[in-house]
């Protein structure tokens, strides 16, 4: 029975065909669970996406009012929308366990696509989305895709390590 309804969630993910289709007609990306250090993956890849062109939506609680990459900062994707912010993607860097209630918003919202980053699993998120409409991506990097796809693999910032969604533990220092 486990292997049915992960053939159908996989059969429903699209194919790479299917997500260069999204990077091409969507370009507004709010991205839930950015983060304001410039050493941390969500970080960059908005920054990568911003100078892509793409229209970057920055959300989370943490910094909300501030500014971050010369955007207002939101604490939710309803606060984004209504403060007038067009959402066609919601790029998701938070744990697995905390995607359902995104996807839940992001259904409300009217977005069109949730995307979980890379390491970012979710079989409950997933039909949510499509249950709403929406297309679902996971475990997936936007950034790494976009290069993939438009020609960028070359540049700076690939090769800086895995892209997760989560902190990598500090190494301990030898005593």
């Amino acid at each position: 029975m486990n292997e049915a309804k992960t053939e159908k969630a996989a059969a429903t993910m699209p194919d790479m065909y299917g997500r260069l289709r999204i990077l091409q007609q969507y370009k507004h990306i709010a991205i839930v669970g950015v983060s304001a250090d410039p050493y941390r993956p969500s970080h960059f890849v908005a920054i990568y996406l911003q100078a892509e062109g793409y229209n970057i939506i920055p959300i989370n609680p943490r910094y909300a009012g501030q500014t971050l990459l010369g955007r207002p900062v939101y604490a939710s994707l309803k606060e984004a929308k209504d403060a007038g912010e067009t959402i066609e993607i919601v790029d998701v860097f938070r744990k697995a366990t905390d995607t359902p209630p995104i996807a839940r918003e992001a259904v409300e919202i009217g977005a069109k696509v949730l995307w979980l980053q890379l390491g970012v699993r979710n079989e409950e998120a997933g039909q949510i989305a499509q249950s709403g409409g929406l297309t679902f991506v996971q475990d997936r990097c936007v950034k790494i895709e976009h290069a993939r796809f438009f020609g960028g693999l070359h540049m700076v910032g690939l090769n800086t390590g895995v892209i997760l969604s989560r902190k990598l533990e500090e190494p301990q220092k030898p005593q």
